[in-house]
């Protein structure tokens, strides 16, 4: 389901020290994102994102160049072109620094190398359209660090209680980071259904993204 106000295809810079797991990446995306730019350094790619002012960048965590703080030290110092550029960490590491790192500079979702080519499209439309994405069971480790502090928050009973049963079950998924299909495939349902229950979802909590379903979930601590 793509965003209404999302064009494609999302024009992307692609970052990463390794030529030939760029091409990969590159071969591998679909037609609803294309590759406008590529660096391979820190020092590279902050002056091609500069240059062209992607709406998404594709970002290795760890990169040479720059004084050493890879792809965190790239999305500070674009800190500038924050409001209209959107960074999604790509990285074989699914260390918690790693995450936290690169999310606490300003990137809007970490996805792993071993994500499915369709989903790493459809991730890179999601945070094209404003939403944070994950790959599951990292959204743990953003929550962690970046949720309200245990019981600062209470959990709402009449807020939940606007949701059916299954409608709690997507909304865990999703605010966990889970793509539809993750869901789908976690509950044996089809994705036309996570797409009805999702938005559903937010109609009732008064949200307007999985962005912000996410911050809801962390802070009421029921994830």
């Amino acid at each position: 389901m793509t965003p209404p106000e999302v064009t494609l295809p999302v024009p992307v810079v692609l970052v990463d020290d390794h030529h030939m797991f760029r091409a990969g990446v590159r071969a591998s995306l679909d037609e609803r994102v294309t590759v406008v730019g590529e660096a391979g350094t820190v020092d590279e790619a902050v002056a091609v994102i500069h240059e062209l002012r992607p709406p998404v960048v594709l970002l290795d965590v760890h990169l040479p160049g720059g004084t050493g703080g890879g792809g965190a030290e790239v999305v500070r110092l674009c800190a500038d072109l924050l409001s209209g550029t959107r960074f999604l960490a790509l990285s074989v590491s699914d260390a918690a620094e790693d995450v936290v790192a690169v999310i606490r500079s300003g990137a809007r979702g970490y996805v792993t190398k071993n994500i499915a080519a369709h989903d790493l499209s459809s991730a890179v439309v999601q945070v094209a359209g404003g939403d944070a994405v994950f790959s599951p069971r990292l959204a743990g480790f953003v929550l962690d660090a970046f949720g309200t502090a245990a019981g600062e928050v209470s959990v709402a009973d009449d807020e939940l209680d606007r949701l059916s049963r299954r409608e709690q079950e997507v909304m865990r998924l999703i605010a966990r980071g889970y793509s539809y299909r993750e869901v789908a495939s976690e509950l044996f349902i089809s994705i036309k259904t996570v797409e009805t229950h999702v938005s559903a979802v937010l109609r009732k909590l008064q949200l307007s993204s999985r962005y912000e379903l996410t911050r809801w979930a962390a802070a009421r601590h029921i994830l």
